[in-house]
């Protein structure tokens, strides 16, 4: 998963609450000089008095806290934001994430004609491998399943968890031929290597398909022919 996007935020206070508060005077008259300039917003060197001095640096100090202060809201925002797009088990883009992301792809596909690709799997039988080894191998299965697929796409691509057991691939700069193509390499990646539980492996069976998008398709529209993909290729595999 693999996007970082700006957001805008406020400071955690207002410029004025904080102007407000009690400037403590600089420590030393030297330490004024050292960092101050011959002059400040047009005021001559001459007028500044020891408490203009003290003003002028407690403001400049203040301006500094707001700074960090500032700094450190965008990171805890960043890692809300993130934490908001995480699945609540795999490192992947959650379905409401994703469906953006998908949506975002769509409209520069029709606006600056680039290509764009989506692939979707459907793992088999994980109800099964709950109930007869329990939950906890389900999720190794899930979360090994979820490793491999990021070990081999790009930054520039977004994997995401639609469901339980369904996950979809937006590609970049991809045609319908080279999704096929990275669909082949992901579902040999995954088979070749399997979850392990309690010293077991266990295999993991898929179906899978791919596509690429249409400019005037919307989210629901494009999962839904990711769907008919991934069906269209299962009733192929099981073809004589």
């Amino acid at each position: 998963m693999k996007i970082e996007r700006p957001s805008s935020v406020r400071p955690a206070r207002s410029v004025a609450a904080a102007y407000g508060r009690r400037v403590e005077p600089a420590s030393s008259p030297d330490a004024v000089d050292a960092v101050l300039p011959a002059s400040v917003l047009g005021i001559p060197e001459a007028e500044f008095t020891p408490r203009v001095r003290d003003a002028i640096m407690g403001l400049m100090s203040e301006v500094d806290s707001l700074r960090r202060e500032l700094s450190q809201t965008r990171a805890r925002l960043d890692e809300a934001e993130k934490t908001a797009d995480q699945d609540h088990m795999l490192p992947l883009l959650n379905r409401r994430a994703f469906v953006r992301e998908l949506t975002r792809y769509i409209a520069f596909t029709g606006r600056y004609n680039t290509p764009a690709s989506l692939i979707y799997f459907d793992l088999n039988h994980l109800k099964t491998t709950n109930d007869t080894l329990g939950h906890a191998a389900g999720d190794a299965v899930l979360t090994q399943f979820s490793k491999v697929l990021l070990a081999h796409v790009r930054e520039s691509d977004c994997v995401g968890r639609l469901g339980g057991d369904e996950f979809a691939i937006l590609l970049s700069h991809a045609t319908q031929e080279h999704a096929l193509k990275k669909a082949d390499v992901l579902a040999n990646a995954v088979q070749a290597q399997p979850a392990e539980w309690n010293g077991h492996l266990i295999p993991v069976s898929f179906a899978y398909g791919a596509f690429e998008l249409k400019s005037g398709d919307n989210a629901d529209a494009a999962i839904a022919r990711a769907d008919e993909a991934m069906y269209a290729q299962k009733r192929a595999s099981k073809a004589p």
